[in-house]
């Protein structure tokens, strides 16, 4: 259907153009910002949110794919935060059980005493998790260790502890977000950069406190809307917003880190459970998972002052994983085993914020009413992204941004299967399973049966381009299927092809040139 995602679009604009006043606008389609104005959607507020490039395209599509508690916070004492992610682990389960499952994980113990400290600390993860617990911590022999680590180094292996967490596909629950909110009759819309921030009086523009004016980059025209309430949902760009929102230098909010991660082949360790490495020699920790047929080493922490849209991973980061994983495998791995190289920025608050008139509300994110009266919630990660929302909702009502309402939740998200039939598990390679429900229209449109790839055929894209707003090959390879992510080089073999059918679908440049020099990156490194 040529042309089917501009005619779509251009009723986006005309809806934007509107004279609707809305009480929110979300500036940010990542994680929090979607979480923030699926509650608001849920609630009865009416909501846009405005992404400048794609969803998810930042930090919330380059996790480390893991629905988690926080161990280390555990270690650190942080008893609260603990138990407020593990709730939440258990609820996205429940959302979305599609794209969100339990995992077990496995901690080897190569001294005698790490059998003890972390078993231990690991029973007592256990009592936080209470009814929201997904499976019994238990202790492993030498023997079981390996069988359940199939790969592992044996050498002075002692045993191992088992336990539960999560992991989802980040990517595709920001999506099923999207069409939710949609669902709940907000909007959500992709590829439109805010340019500017205007405050308005709202006694002579009905209400309205802020006029935003945004570039529309499918239809080169811009686009205004106002609305009561700004929520600066950016991530590690919240400060650019921040400066752009008040005119004047900001103190910083966010000083970003980046992690790295590697993917290589499940040949390195075939079996169906991820491997936790908690104390590596420089202190880290170290992740084997799992993850859509392939196998995801990482990640690093380093602090950065740059915050690109593709941020570039460090040799010494590179070197430092593979080093760190060959320590624990049976199999060495080499540079040339790698299949992806991916990095994502972690937005965490700067100790000058600590002076700052802010309220931090856990170490995990902290949200802060702008003087102007817009709202800043930056920090924390993928699993609180439904306690986030709450607490910056909460924070525009106390301010009296909002009027006083009941916050709702959604029980499930679009995609979510409701005849209890048991979900693929997100170990296996990606496929038709991770699209729900929506699976039978997926295989109604045209070249269900052209497989491009495994795992992906040409109506998957068709349906990206109709019903998931993609418009580039990187939007369809990298967020609706994840092929970039798993294997670059596989993305590149079929990156023309998928061009083609974006090209026939939306009628816009497909950026074909720009995805295969992203991928290059990806495949190769520094």
């Amino acid at each position: 259907m040529p042309g089917k995602m501009a005619r779509c679009v251009d009723l986006l604009s005309k809806k934007i153009h509107s004279q609707t006043v809305y009480d929110i606008a979300v500036i940010g389609g990542g994680a929090t910002g979607l979480g923030v104005a699926l509650k608001a959607a849920a609630s009865g507020f009416s909501v846009v949110v405005l992404e400048s490039h794609d969803f998810a395209s930042g930090t919330s599509s380059r996790s480390t794919k893991l629905l988690h508690g926080g161990v280390r916070y555990l270690a650190q004492g942080n008893i609260h935060l603990v138990k407020e992610a593990l709730q939440e682990r258990s609820a996205i389960m429940h959302q979305a059980p599609h794209l969100a499952q339990a995992l077990q994980f496995v901690v080897p113990a190569y001294r005698w005493w790490q059998w003890a400290f972390y078993g231990i600390g690991l029973k007592i993860y256990d009592k936080l998790a209470a009814s929201h617990g997904l499976g019994r911590t238990c202790f492993l022999n030498r023997q079981q260790t390996l069988d359940a680590l199939p790969g592992l180094q044996a050498n002075h292996l002692q045993g191992g502890i088992q336990y539960w967490d999560g992991q989802f596909d980040d990517a595709r629950l920001a999506l099923a977000l999207v069409k939710t909110i949609e669902r709940c009759g907000g909007t959500a819309l992709n590829y439109l950069p805010v340019q500017q921030i205007q405050p308005l009086d709202p006694v002579h523009h009905q209400g309205a406190r802020f006029k935003l004016t945004a570039q529309d980059v499918r239809q080169q025209q811009m686009l205004e809307l106002r609305c009561k309430t700004v929520i600066n949902a950016t991530g590690v760009w919240v400060d650019q917003i921040r400066q752009q929102a008040s005119h004047r230098k900001q103190q910083p909010l966010v000083s970003a880190s980046q992690g790295v991660h590697l993917v290589v082949s499940r040949d390195f360790m075939p079996g169906q459970q991820a491997l936790l490495i908690p104390k590596t020699s420089d202190g880290r920790v170290l992740f084997a998972v799992p993850w859509l047929g392939s196998l995801i080493l990482g990640t690093t922490d380093t602090p950065t002052r740059e915050l690109p849209r593709e941020p570039q991973p460090l040799q010494q980061e590179i070197d430092f994983i593979l080093t760190e994983a060959s320590r624990v495998l049976s199999k060495k791995l080499q540079r040339s085993d790698i299949q992806s190289i991916w990095v994502g920025l972690r937005p965490l608050v700067a100790q000058a914020a600590e002076r700052a008139d802010t309220k931090q509300l856990s170490r995990e994110h902290t949200i802060l009413v702008e003087p102007n009266g817009m709202v800043t919630v930056t920090g924390g990660k993928w699993t609180t992204y439904r306690v986030m929302a709450t607490d910056a909702l909460k924070a525009c009502m106390d301010a009296g941004l909002l009027p006083p309402c009941e916050l709702k939740d959604v029980e499930s998200l679009v995609g979510t299967e409701t005849t209890g039939q048991q979900a693929i598990p997100i170990t296996r390679p990606p496929g038709l399973h991770l699209y729900g429900s929506e699976a039978p229209q997926v295989m109604a449109l045209p070249g269900a049966d052209h497989w491009l790839t495994n795992g992906l055929n040409e109506a998957m894209v068709r349906f990206a381009a109709r019903h998931e707003m993609a418009l580039t090959v990187e939007d369809m390879l990298a967020r609706r299927s994840r092929l970039l992510f798993l294997n670059a080089r596989q993305a590149l073999n079929i990156a023309e092809q998928v061009a083609a059918i974006l090209q026939e679908e939306t009628g816009f440049d497909p950026a074909l040139a720009e995805f295969r020099q992203l991928a290059h990156k990806y495949a190769d490194g520094p």
